[in-house]
C-alpha cells in the first residue's frame, strides 16, 4: 500500500498566527469526481412469461368485485373460526417473529451503511506523566520528568465517496433489507396457508368421523335385525357374526380417525403460538365447495409473489456489490482534522498559546495486490450470475405451481361429480341388496358387500372434497395471497425510526 499524504500541520505553543490553506487541487478533485459511481448499472433480469395460463381456459372469469385476492385472503371461505385463527398466526407465530427480527436486522444494516456518508468525529482528554532520558537533556537542566495535559482534543475524518463505494454499499444493504421484507411476507403467507390447510384437513377428519358415526348406527341396526331374525328362526348365526364383525371393524376405524384429528389440532396450536396442551377446536364438518378464485394474467404473478420479489432484490444486491468491488481499483481520499489544548502546566492549559491543530488530506492507492481485487470482482460477478439464475428459476417454479393447482382443481371438480354419481349408485345398490335379503332371495353377504362399497365411495368423496379445499388454499398461496410488490419498503421507510414491521403499501422496490 502506497500512501501519499499532503498534511498541513501546526503546533503553536507560543502565539503563532500561521493559517492552514486547503489545497485547491483537492477541492477541484472533489467537484469533478464527487458524482462518479463505478460498477454495472442495474437492470431487472428478463424471465420467460407465458401470455396465458394453459389450465385457465375453462376457469371462471373473475367479476369486477373479485378481480383480485384480498390481503386477508382467508376471508373468502366465510369461516369465522378460521378468520380468528389466522389473526392469531400473524401475531403469535414464532416463525413469523423470527422473520421479522431478521428484517429488522437487515434494516439496521442499511442505517449502518449510510453512516459512511458522514464524517467521524471523536474527542478525548488526557493527563500523562512523562520522563525524558537524562542523557538527552543539557547538564544542569531541570528534572527531565513532566506532566502533559490535553483537554479537550477533537479528531475528525471524512472519506468522500468519489467512486460510489458507499453508494453501492447502501444500495446493496437496501436491496438486502427489501429482500428480507419480502421474505417476511413470504413466511407469513406460508404460515397462513399451512394453517388453512391444516384447518380444512381437521374439518375433513370431522366429516369422516360424522360419516362413520352414521355408518356405525346403520350397522348397529343391521345387527339388531339379524339378531331378531335369528331369534325367530329365520336368520342364521353366521349372519349375526358377519354383522358383528362389520360393526366392530367400522367402530375401530371410526375411533382411529381421532388420532389424525388430534395431530392436526396440535399442528394448528403450534402455528398460532400456543401450547398444544391448552388448545382445542370444536368439532365441525367440512363446508365445501371452495370459493371461486380470481387468477389474473401471468404477467401479474411477478408482482404478486413475495418470493419472486425477494429473489429480484437479491439480484439487485449482488449487482451493487460488484460496484463496491470495482471501487477498490481507485484511490481513496481521506480528509482529517484535529484540534485541542495541550500544556505542561495546568495553569496555562486554557490559554491561547496552548492550542494545537492539524488539518489535511491523504490519498492512498494500492499498487500491487497479486490480483486480489480482480479476483474479488470475478467473485461478485459469479455471485450475481447465480442470483439471476435463482430468480429465473423462482419465476418458473411460480408458474408451475399455479398451473399445478389450477389443473388439480379443474380435474377434481370433474372427479367429484363422477364420485357423487358413484355414491348414489352404491346407495341404490345397498337398498336393492337389503330388500332382497329381507325377502330371503339373496344371502346377507350381498348386503355386507353393498354396505362396504357404499362406505368406501362415501369416504372417497369426502377425501376428494378435503383435497379440493386444500388445493384452493395452495392456489391462493401460489398466486401470492393478497400481497403486492408495492408493499416492499423503499429506502425512506427503511431508515425511519419506527421499529414496526412494514405492512402498508410502500414505495416501489426499485426505488
Amino acid at each position: 500500500m502506497k500512501k501519499i499524504t499532503m498534511p498541513l500541520d501546526c503546533k503553536d505553543m507560543n502565539s503563532s498566527n500561521r493559517k492552514a490553506h486547503f489545497p485547491a487541487a483537492v477541492l477541484a478533485l472533489l467537484v469533478v469526481l464527487g458524482g462518479c459511481t463505478v460498477g454495472p448499472k442495474y437492470q431487472v433480469p428478463t424471465a420467460q412469461i407465458p401470455p396465458a395460463y394453459k389450465e385457465n381456459k375453462d376457469w371462471k372469469v373473475a367479476t369486477p368485485q373479485d378481480a383480485a385476492v384480498r390481503e386477508k385472503w382467508w376471508e373468502v371461505y366465510n369461516d369465522p373460526q378460521l378468520n380468528a385463527l389466522e389473526d392469531q398466526v400473524n401475531v403469535s407465530n414464532q416463525s413469523i417473529a423470527a422473520a421479522l427480527a431478521s428484517f429488522l436486522e437487515a434494516r439496521a444494516l442499511v442505517k449502518e451503511a449510510r453512516t459512511q456518508y458522514f464524517p467521524t468525529v471523536g474527542g478525548s482528554a488526557s493527563i500523562a506523566n512523562q520522563r525524558v532520558l537524562a542523557s538527552r537533556t543539557q547538564p544542569g537542566a531541570p528534572n527531565p520528568s513532566f506532566t502533559e495535559y490535553s483537554i479537550p482534543s477533537f479528531d475528525a475524518s471524512w472519506e468522500p465517496d468519489l467512486w460510489g463505494r458507499v453508494k453501492n454499499t447502501v444500495r446493496a444493504s437496501v436491496a438486502g433489507a427489501q429482500a428480507s421484507a419480502a421474505d417476511l411476507q413470504n413466511t407469513k403467507l406460508t404460515m397462513q396457508a399451512e394453517l388453512a390447510v391444516d384447518y380444512f384437513q381437521l374439518q375433513g377428519q370431522d366429516s369422516l368421523i360424522q360419516l362413520l358415526d352414521q355408518t356405525v348406527g346403520a350397522y348397529q341396526e343391521s345387527l339388531r335385525l339379524n339378531r331378531v331374525l335369528l331369534a325367530t328362526g329365520i336368520g342364521s348365526d353366521e349372519n349375526v357374526a358377519q354383522a358383528e364383525t362389520q360393526l366392530e371393524s367400522t367402530q375401530a376405524l371410526d375411533t382411529n380417525l381421532a388420532i389424525l384429528r388430534a395431530q392436526y389440532e396440535h399442528a394448528i396450536a403450534l402455528l398460532v403460538g400456543q401450547p398444544a396442551s391448552n388448545f382445542s377446536i370444536p368439532m365441525g364438518p367440512l363446508k365445501p365447495p371452495p370459493p371461486d378464485i380470481p387468477i389474473g394474467v401471468p404477467s401479474q404473478l411477478l408482482e404478486r409473489r413475495p418470493d419472486i420479489a425477494a429473489a429480484e432484490r437479491g439480484v439487485a444486491q449482488a449487482n451493487a456489490q460488484i460496484g463496491v468491488a470495482v471501487a477498490a481499483f481507485y484511490p481513496n481520499l481521506t480528509l482529517s482534522a484535529s484540534g485541542g489544548l495541550e500544556s505542561t502546566a495546568i495553569s496555562s492549559l486554557f490559554t491561547w498559546p496552548s492550542r494545537v491543530w492539524s488539518v489535511g488530506p491523504s490519498l492512498t492507492e494500492t499498487i500491487f495486490d497479486a490480483g486480489l481485487r480482480r479476483a474479488t470482482v470475478q467473485q461478485y460477478q459469479a455471485a450475481y450470475d447465480e442470483t439471476v439464475a435463482n430468480y429465473r428459476n423462482t419465476v418458473l417454479t411460480a408458474f408451475q405451481q399455479v398451473e399445478d393447482n389450477i389443473s388439480e382443481l379443474r380435474i377434481l371438480s370433474v372427479e367429484l361429480r363422477q364420485q357423487d354419481t358413484a355414491v348414489n349408485s352404491a346407495n341404490r345398490n345397498l337398498t336393492i341388496a337389503t330388500n332382497r335379503y329381507r325377502l330371503g332371495i339373496d344371502p346377507y353377504l350381498n348386503v355386507i358387500t353393498a354396505q362396504t362399497t357404499l362406505l368406501s365411495n362415501q369416504q372417497t368423496a369426502v377425501n376428494l372434497r378435503i383435497q379440493e379445499m386444500t388445493t384452493s388454499v395452495q392456489l391462493i398461496k401460489a398466486l401470492g395471497g393478497g400481497w403486492n410488490v408495492s408493499q416492499v419498503p423503499g429506502q425512506t421507510q427503511l431508515i425511519s425510526k419506527s421499529q414496526q414491521p412494514i405492512s402498508q403499501p410502500a414505495m416501489n422496490a426499485k426505488n
